[in-house]
């Protein structure tokens, strides 16, 4: 242990304060990193469902193409009865 002077007693008060203002901002701090991390899991989440969405309409859309030139490639019309006309 140091031997009491002027200087080791500020230099206990300086560390005293800065250990006491730590502690008393671990609270704020804690919850801060929650709400960031929570934020982010958040913003993740919304991209992902929007990825999704963009994902699901461009198979949609590649659908109803098939489906059309499926129906274009059918025969018009011709003999062998039915209802195509002729």
């Amino acid at each position: 242990m140091a031997f009491p002077t002027s200087v080791n007693s500020q230099i206990t008060d300086s560390v005293t304060e800065t250990n006491t203002e730590v502690l008393g901002n671990a609270p704020a701090m804690a919850m801060a990193n929650l709400y960031q991390a929570t934020a982010q899991a958040l913003a993740n989440a919304s991209h992902n469902a929007t990825v999704a969405q963009q994902q699901n309409n461009i198979l949609a859309q590649a659908v109803t193409t098939q489906g059309v030139a499926m129906l274009y490639s059918l025969p018009i019309g011709g003999g062998g009865g039915g209802s195509g006309g002729g």
